[in-house]
This record gives structure tokens, C-alpha cells and sequence, in this order.
């Protein structure tokens, strides 16, 4: 599966003007997800013709099952048998009722409006400690042991030339941030941990400083493909100063003989043993860029002899590809038993990117192939067994997320409630069969260029059901500019618990041009944040909640079984696919799909994809008719292009239509910037509410 690529909003530019200095004060509420969160409509809005009585028993156990008694306890699940009950409902517990929280904004460095040498003047910052800004730079990190201080990653600016002693506050650096309102000895509330370090002490450093996690030992911090370590000093000690701080470059050895530089990885996430590293490697193959995550030992190396740096590094050793290469490993397989038909086994582990890890460390996080059409969605795989649990089932994107200590809550930024994907993802219950195609351009819609979608929703272990959808965490605001939920403050990459699973910290940022502005009809905002910066970081605090004891990691195994133990220099593989030919797809309960598969002239990939349905039902409750058809192509490695056509019918527990107009639905979209234009239309009616594309370049 081609995924496109994740999380460049971190280092995405942010520039606006002031217009108010003071902060937001902190909101606390008990509210649920806002009413445009009303998803799956299955639950959520029904009508009574078609389906009669049936639709009535089923609406009954999902308002039972799902739905709290206002002002009192919630009401137990009637007994679920059959047909009348909504798998995704009666296998599960009651879902929870919305909690209170508390939102508030954490504190960060000066800012100035000058970024000029010299524009950090001790009127602004009469420490000394450096400016940022109002284009941050920011990204918010994870939680140091103490569980009072947080890590993020800022772009000083303004500081005067060498000599002067306040020349090291200067460009991208990692500081440590205090959450309970105290401050460092110096009075400041943050603390730089990588400003002023020795030249000889970051031999070989990689200049990406993104994703900011700390170590369990609270003496090193992961960044970018870094490690920042404090020796036997705890960084947010007094003791840990500069000339004690080293920096090492993490190198992933991709050649037989250990030559060369290493190879390329991002989005590095750290295992809660602090000995395991994930990471991802695109590939660049057969005009398409594709990825694999991995999962490896981090090892020191003191004195490396072969490839470079020929410096003091972390060596990614005993390294594992999250992948099986056997065709039926794979989401959507032929079977070997009846060449003619195909399989869909949502259960296989198909990691398209890694994101995180359980708290316990022996589950991995991923951006997995869809169990529902076009519907992206998070993933938990464990290390050892294998076995696969959906995290996520909203048809709108999720991509950042954490999972919290006790392993009982995901955060997770969603777009839902922006209705930018339920034009195409809308229609619930679709097998993935497009999705062999689609998956790169569909992940894509998610941003426009800058902007991101993106609120922190809270979401209990069981996931999306009936009509729980989580809650959204930031939901109080009045929606005024600079408001908690103002919608042009986006969700930004990675929220983080606390050690004690009593909080969240998360980032936005505003839109900007050319995101809004110009000839955009979205009007940039002003911010109202101090000195007119662009990025905020945010603190929720779930204040019913009562702290969690400190959790102890065992080191997890090198060894994942349905993994592949990687060689270096061996050849990268590439995904199977089912090859050309006319297959059929029976469905779980009723009817089947025709299914036909082109591939492209080379016969490296899938060209197009045709369904028809007929009477197609998995879950006995919703049938499908129609059909479907989309062909892929690349007019460059990083566009992609899908020609669409789509003539869709589900009744049963919802009236939906996915249509396209006469002349097809034809979308561009490139996958580093996510500009989507489009020629066509695409509409999803679910019950009534019709879903449109968006406009282009919007």
C-alpha cells in the first residue's frame, strides 16, 4: 500500500500579525463531541420507511448500548442476538460518558516580531533566554518521567551575533517545557536543553529536531534522527548544562559492508523500553513512492569503523520490516483454493506507517490498509501474536495519535466534524476493493497545502460505535477567534499523555496563507496569541481522573514473527497485489461482487479497479448495490492522479448513494503539498445529508 506521506505540518512556515497579547484562559466542560461529530449516521439518524420494524429493534439496542442517560446512570445494552443488534455495538461495553476536562495553554519562550540579529532586545526578554518568532517552529513533544515537565522543539530568532553569550539562542532547538506553573531556577518556564552546546559534543548531528520524546531515564530526548543526552545528569535538573550535553546521530545501516551514510528514515517513534526504535523508509519503485515501517534495537557505538559519521553514534541493530510477504499476509488476497475468488482479511497486519507504540511497549500503531473503503483509519498490532485491533473507525482521517499508559484511551487528531472525507468515505460498510488504488490520493485530502483538520478527540479502547464517536477535547470554546476550538487552529502532530494518564498535550496551529487569504475565500485570522505567533501548545487535564502509578518497561524482543528480519543491502520488496484477471468477492452474509483488476502496462502495479455489487452484505444489516470503478496513474512520483466513477445504493439500516457525476470524478492531488483540484463531482448522501468534495485548492 502507498501511503502518502505523513506530518509535514511540523515544519510546516507559520507567519501572521498580532492584534491581542493576552492568552486564552483555561475552559473546562463536560461536553461530548459536538453535534457535527454524528457519526456513523447508522446510529445517528434513521429513516423508518424501507426498513420498518427491524430498523426500529435496531435502533432501540443502539440507544441502549451506546447513548447515557442524561443527568444519571447509563443505561445498560438490551440483549444483542442477530440481526437486530450492530456488530460493532454488541460486542463491545456501553460506551462512556463524556468526562470533564480542562484546556489551557502552556507557556513558551518571548516572542519578536524582528527576527533580524539583535531583534531579541531585553525589553522583550529581559533574561536573556532567547525569542522565538511568530512563525514558531514549533513542535510539542512528549513527557519527561516527572510528569510535570514536556518536551518541544522551537525556532529561536532575533538573537545578536557572536560573542555576545545570548548568540546561542539561535534557530531550531529542543527545549523542555514546565506544565504545573513553576519555573527553572532562572524564572523562565521553559528551559533550552540544546542551545550553546560544544561543537565537539554533536559530532555528526542531523539537523531535524522534530518529534521531541523523552527517554524513561529522563536523562536523553529522541529528535529527529538524534539523540540528545545529559550523561548522568536528568535534563530538567539544574545540572544538566550545555557543556554536559551531547548529541549523537542515529544511523540505519543499509549496505552489506556498512558503507556510506546510512539509510533515509522518518517519523522515528520510541518504544516505552527506551532500547527499541519504529521508524519508516520510503521507497522510490515503479514511478511511486511507498513505505515500510521497521522496528530495531537502539545500540551506542563509540567508536564506529564503517560508514559515517565516524563519530560517536546510535547504530539501529536487529532490525525487523513490519511485513510479510506472502500473498495471503496481505489485506485483499486471491484465494488459493478458488483462483476466482478473492479474500479480505481486515485482520492482517499491514503496516503503511508506523506511529507509536503501547504504553507497555508490545504494541505497534499504524496507519493500516482500510477495513471500510476510503475510510483511514489507526491501527494496534501486537509485536508477538500478531493480532490486530482497530483503533479507529470514524470515516474521517486520523493519522497523530497516543495511547494512553493504562492502554484504555486513544487521542488521536481527527478530522472529524470537518466533513472533508465523508464525500468519499461516507458510505459505511464498503469492502476495500477500490482501495487497492486509492489509498496515497484519499490520505491526502486530509490538509489543503498548510491547513490542517485535525481536533484532539478522546476515545476509549473499544473504539467508534452506535452513536459513540469520543469526545472531543477541546469542544468547549466559544468558537471566536483564538478560542479553544477556534476551527482555524489546527491539531498538529503528536499528542502526548502524561506519565499519569491525567493529561494531554497537544499543538495547534493557525491557517495561514495561502491556505486562507488571497484568492482563497477563507480570510487568514489575526492571532491573538502573545506577540502574533502562529503555534500554541496546549495542556487537557482530565480532572476527574485520579493519577496512575509510574510504569516500569520491560525491554520487549528483537524478534517480531510476522516480521521479516532485515539484511542490509538485500533488495526492498515490494507489496503483492492480486494480479489482472476477474475475481469474485462473496459477502459475509448475502450477494457478492464482481471484481476486475487491470495492471499497468509494465505490470509493476494496479491500474484499475472495477466492482459491481449485487445484494452485498457483511454485516446483514446494510446491502449494497452498484458500481464502482477507479484507474490510478502517476503523472510524477509524488502526484497522484485517479479517474472515478461511482454508482452506488446501500439500504438496510441507512439510505445512502455514492455518485459521481456523468462524465466521472476526476481528482489530482499532490501528495507532499495535498493541493486537491478536481473535474467532476463525487456526492455521498447518508440519510439525507449530502457530502460534497471540497473545492479546489480549499
Amino acid at each position: 500500500m502507498t501511503i502518502a506521506p505523513q506530518e509535514e505540518e511540523d515544519r510546516m512556515p507559520l507567519r501572521s500579525t498580532s492584534s491581542r497579547g493576552a492568552p486564552r484562559v483555561a475552559h473546562t466542560f463536560r461536553k461530548g463531541v459536538p453535534a457535527r461529530l454524528r457519526l456513523p449516521r447508522e446510529a445517528a439518524r434513521r429513516r423508518w420507511s424501507v426498513v420498518g420494524l427491524v430498523v426500529a429493534l435496531v435502533v432501540a439496542v443502539v440507544a441502549c448500548s451506546s447513548a447515557g442517560s442524561p443527568g444519571g446512570a447509563e443505561t445498560s445494552p438490551a440483549p444483542a442476538t442477530g440481526v437486530n443488534a450492530l456488530p460493532e455495538v454488541k460486542d463491545n461495553p456501553p460506551a462512556p460518558k463524556p468526562e470533564p476536562i480542562s484546556v489551557s495553554e502552556l507557556p513558551l519562550p518571548p516572542v519578536t516580531a524582528n527576527i533580524a540579529p539583535g531583534g531579541c532586545t531585553t525589553a522583550i526578554n529581559p533574561r536573556g533566554t532567547g525569542c522565538i518568532g511568530q512563525s514558531v517552529g514549533l513542535q510539542s513533544g512528549g513527557y519527561l518521567p516527572d510528569g510535570r515537565t514536556v518536551s518541544a522543539t522551537v525556532s529561536f530568532a532575533g538573537a545578536p551575533a557572536a560573542p555576545d553569550p545570548t548568540s546561542i539562542y539561535s534557530g531550531s532547538q529542543i527545549i523542555i517545557v514546565k506544565t504545573d506553573g513553576s519555573t527553572f531556577p532562572n524564572g523562565d518556564a521553559w528551559k533550552c536543553v540544546t542551545c550553546g552546546l560544544p561543537v565537539g559534543n554533536q559530532i555528526g548531528r542531523n539537523e531535524a529536531l522534530d518529534y521531541p520524546q523523552p527517554f524513561n531515564d529522563g536523562k536523553r530526548i529522541l529528535a529527529g534522527t538524534n539523540i540528545i543526552d545529559c550523561g548522568s545528569a536528568k535534563i530538567a535538573e539544574p545540572g544538566c548544562t550545555p557543556d554536559q550535553v551531547h548529541m549523537y546521530p542515529i544511523r540505519f545501516n543499509d549496505t552489506a559492508d556498512g558503507s556510506g551514510k546510512g539509510g533515509n528514515i522518518r517519523e522515528l517513534r520510541l518504544n516505552p523500553d527506551d532500547v527499541h526504535l519504529g521508524f519508516n523508509s520510503f521507497t522510490f519503485s515503479n514511478d511511486a513512492i511507498g513505505q515500510f515501517g521497521y522496528l530495531g534495537r537502539l545500540t551506542f557505538n563509540p567508536n564506529p569503523t564503517t560508514g559515517t559519521p565516524l563519530a560517536p553514534r546510535y547504530d539501529i541493530t536487529s532490525v525487523t520490516r513490519l511485513f510479510d510477504t506472502a500473498a495471503d499476509r496481505q489485506n485483499v488476497y486471491v484465494d488459493p483454493a478458488h483462483l476466482d475468488q478473492l479474500k479480505i482479511n481486515p485482520k492482517a497486519v499491514s503496516v503503511g506507517e508506523l506511529r507509536g507504540f503501547s504504553k507497555d511497549g508490545k504494541e505497534v500503531a499504524y496507519i493500516g490498509y482500510p477495513e471500510e473503503s476510503s475510510n483511514i483509519d489507526v491501527f494496534a498490532a501486537d509485536l508477538t501474536t500478531g493480532k490486530v485491533r482497530r483503533l479507529t473507525a470514524n470515516p474521517e482521517y486520523t493519522d497523530p495519535m497516543d495511547l494512553s499508559p493504562d492502554g484504555n484511551w486513544t487521542v488521536a487528531m481527527d478530522t472529524r466534524g470537518s466533513d472533508r472525507q465523508e464525500f468519499v468515505a461516507g458510505m459505511r460498510g464498503v469492502p476495500p476493493i477500490t482501495d487497492l488504488v486509492t489509498p496515497g490520493a484519499i490520505s491526502s485530502i486530509r490538509n489543503n497545502g498548510p491547513r490542517r483538520f485535525f481536533q484532539p478527540i478522546l476515545i476509549d479502547r473499544y473504539g467508534d460505535r452506535g452513536t459513540y464517536q469520543g469526545q472531543q477535547i477541546n469542544a468547549a470554546g466559544d468558537g471566536s477567534p483564538g478560542a479553544i476550538n477556534d476551527p482555524n487552529w489546527n491539531g498538529m502532530a503528536d499528542p502526548r499523555w502524561s506519565p499519569d494518564g491525567t493529561a494531554v498535550v497537544y499543538w495547534q496551529a493557525l491557517a495561514v496563507a495561502p491556505a486562507c487569504g488571497g484568492a482563497n475565500p477563507l480570510k487568514c485570522e489575526t492571532s491573538t496569541e502573545l506577540g502574533g505567533r502562529t503555534a500554541r501548545m496546549m495542556i487537557a487535564r482530565f480532572t476527574s481522573r485520579k493519577p496512575q502509578p509510574a510504569r516500569t518497561v520491560a525491554p520487549i524482543s528483537d524478534t517480531v514473527p510476522w516480521g521479516t528480519p532485515y539484511v542490509p543491502g538485500s533488495p526492498i520488496p515490494t507489496r503483492p497485489y492480486p494480479p489482472a484477471g476477474s475475481y469474485t468477492l462473496a459477502g459475509a452474509k448475502t450477494g457478492s461482487a464482481a471484481i476486475t483488476i487491470t495492471e499497468n502496462a509494465a505490470k509493476t502495479a494496479i491500474d484499475t479497479v472495477a466492482v459491481r455489487y449485487t445484494n452485498f452484505s457483511d454485516d446483514g444489516l446494510r446491502t449494497l448495490n452498484g458500481t464502482e470503478k477507479v484507474t490510478a496513474a502517476a503523472p510524477s512520483i509524488t502526484v497522484s492522479k485517479l479517474d472515478w466513477y461511482s454508482d452506488l445504493t446501500q439500504t438496510g439500516i441507512t439510505l445512502s448513494t455514492k455518485k459521481t457525476s456523468p462524465d466521472g470524478f476526476h481528482l489530482t492531488i499532490d501528495l507532499m503539498v495535498n493541493d486537491f483540484q478536481a473535474t467532476g463531482t463525487m456526492i455521498t448522501i447518508v440519510d439525507g445529508h449530502v457530502y460534497h468534495q471540497p473545492e479546489n485548492s480549499m
